[in-house]
Parts: structure tokens; C-alpha cells; sequence
């Protein structure tokens, strides 16, 4: 039996991720004990993520061509700033937040709220804040299987080592409060330097803004935008933000009483629900997902959605690959 065969053989649950499930990380990077950063939650839903410890618990470890993450942060709280090896997008589920760009968080800064998109390219240091009055959490899908490590920013090190964390040259984290010590063999990550942080891009406020889709500006329609009280709007690749990421996302809102038909398609397929209850079908198994639930679908998988309520359901679909792939319809 082929590997999609095993797949799609899986019961529907194991595909789905629940919001209510969601296993967080307290002590994920090196500035889990920085105050103002200390209360952050991080999840590894789809992928091995970026994670600096190794007890990070990764939900479906199945490569996807990208990963997906969340954060999830009570008010105030911040993501200290840092770069990535491959692209970073962040669609707003809930909570209002500021996303700061520069070493210093002080070349650029926006603002989003839920429905908004950011995507944030390679090579440039980027932290966010919760600004909203309750707690918000962010959907994050990172380019590649493996999405590398973490370039943190020169004074996050003088701020972890004063908490008792150090971060070693193979990515794991050391917590020396808890009489951890560094193993035999191993040293730690070098502090980055100067050199490397001239390397890194520099970002106007202009510039960060052509980064940022708000919630239902874009204009681009998919596939499914044909049919009836289903609307597809594309959102990366092919435009209205067009550079490779490595995959496609699209934004679909499902009416009530609007299904979408039978079909499959031969690329990673991954869904979250941002707004609303969708019963949907693989397969011939159902289930109905809600507001913060992602599911995978297995690679050539046959599957259909069902608005079955009374208000309409607003989804967000990562699907592998610089192009819109073809759905081939039952």
C-alpha cells in the first residue's frame, strides 16, 4: 500500500487539530524568562517548527512542504525580536497586535486585528506584541519542511543569560535554574554579532505595509469562487502578495447552506477555521470543525464542506507549492 493509500486510511481526528486541544510550549526559545515575554504560549501543530526545546510538542509530524504554528499571548505580552531562514505568515485569529521590525524593534511597526495577514520576509528581524485587552492568538504557517533556527537579536542573549537560560550551537536550550548544565561536547550558540546583524534587511513603515493584507481586501478569486455561496480569495501567490513562499493561501468564506462539492487535489492541502462551524467529509469519515481548528487533508483525498449553520464560515487554505494547484472536482 502506497504512503498517501496508509494516509488517507487514518481516522478524520487524526487529521484534526482542535483549538481546544492545542498542547502549548511555556519554555520554547530563549526568552521564555525575559519579563513581558514570560507568559507566551508557542504551538507546533503541523511540522517540527522552530522550537528551541526539545519537549516541544509537535502535534502531526507528517512533512507538509511547510509548517504550521501558533502563538497564542495574554495582553502585553511580546515576542522578543528575530529573524527566520524561510518566509513567516501570520493570519490574526484573535486579539489586536503590533508587530515591530529591527533589531531594536524600531524601523517599522504596523498594527493588525482579526482577519489580517502578515507576511514576513527572510533576513529581516521581526518581533510582535499583544496591544489588545485580552488574549490573542496568532496562526502561523513557516516556509520549508525545515524552517531553520532562530537569529535572535543581540540583547535577547544579555537578557536570557540574566534568567538563567543558554542556548547552545545545535539549537537547545539550557536552563540553568533548573541545574541544567551545558553537556559535554557542545557550547554555546555565539552571540550575534554585529557583522551579522548589518546582513539583515531594513524595512520602511511603507515597505512592512505592502507585507500586510487586511481582512477582505483581497481580490484575486480562486477556484472555488465559481461556486454557489462560496467565495475564494487568493491572498499569496499568485497575488496580491506574489513572491515565492513555497505555498498558496487563499481565504474562503461558505455561506450558509453552501457546500462545496466533492474534490481532491494532489498537494498539501491544510484549512483553519477563523469564523464559524464547517461539517466536512474525507474520504467518506465527517466530522465538523470550529473557530481556531485546523485540519490536513491527505494528498489525493476525496473531500467535501457543508455550511450547516446559520452564520457563514470564514476559512483560511495553505496548499504546497509557488502555484495554485488544480482541484479536480468529483
Amino acid at each position: 500500500m502506497s504512503e498517501t493509500a496508509m494516509t488517507s486510511r487514518l481516522r478524520i481526528e487524526d487529521r484534526v487539530v482542535r483549538y481546544a486541544d492545542l498542547k502549548p510550549c511555556f519554555d520554547a526559545f530563549i526568552d521564555t524568562r525575559t519579563p513581558g515575554s514570560d507568559k507566551k504560549e508557542n504551538f507546533t501543530i503541523i511540522g517540527p517548527g522552530v522550537s528551541e526545546n526539545p519537549n516541544q510538542h509537535v502535534h502531526i509530524a507528517e512533512p507538509h512542504g511547510f509548517n504550521i504554528g501558533g502563538a497564542r499571548q495574554p495582553p502585553r505580552c511580546t515576542n522578543s525580536q528575530h529573524s527566520h531562514d524561510t518566509v513567516e505568515v501570520f493570519y490574526v485569529h484573535s486579539g489586536r497586535w503590533r508587530f515591530d521590525l529591527g533589531e531594536h524593534g524600531e524601523d517599522a511597526q504596523i498594527e493588525l486585528a482579526p482577519g489580517d495577514l502578515i507576511s514576513i520576509p527572510t533576513k529581516v528581524f521581526r518581533g510582535f506584541t499583544n496591544i489588545g485587552d485580552d488574549i490573542g492568538y496568532l496562526w502561523a504557517v513557516l516556509g520549508g519542511d525545515d524552517p531553520g533556527r532562530v537569529l535572535w537579536a543581540p540583547k535577547v542573549f544579555d537578557m536570557a543569560r540574566d534568567f538563567g537560560l543558554i542556548l547552545l550551537e545545535d539549537g537547545m536550550l539550557i536552563d540553568s535554574n533548573k541545574g541544567e548544565t551545558v553537556p559535554t561536547g557542545k557550547s554555546p550558540m555565539p552571540v550575534t554579532t554585529r557583522e551579522q546583524v548589518a546582513a539583515l534587511d531594513v524595512y520602511s513603515d511603507e515597505q512592512l505595509a505592502s507585507c500586510v493584507i487586511r481582512a477582505s481586501e483581497g481580490q484575486h478569486k480562486g477556484a472555488m469562487d465559481e461556486i454557489e455561496g462560496v467565495s475564494e480569495t487568493c491572498l499569496i501567490g499568485p497575488a496580491p502578495i506574489n513572491w515565492p513562499h513555497g505555498f498558496t493561501l487563499s481565504e474562503i468564506e461558505i455561506a450558509p447552506g453552501a457546500r462545496v462539492p466533492t474534490h481532491n487535489l494532489s498537494a498539501a492541502d491544510v484549512h483553519f477555521v477563523h469564523v464559524g462551524a464547517l461539517a466536512i467529509e474525507i474520504d467518506g469519515q465527517s466530522t465538523t470543525l470550529t473557530p481556531g481548528d485546523t485540519v490536513t487533508f491527505p494528498q489525493g483525498s476525496e473531500r467535501s464542506f457543508h455550511n450547516e449553520g446559520d452564520t457563514p464560515v470564514r476559512l483560511v487554505a495553505v496548499r504546497g507549492g509557488n502555484q495554485a494547484p488544480d482541484l479536480r472536482w468529483a
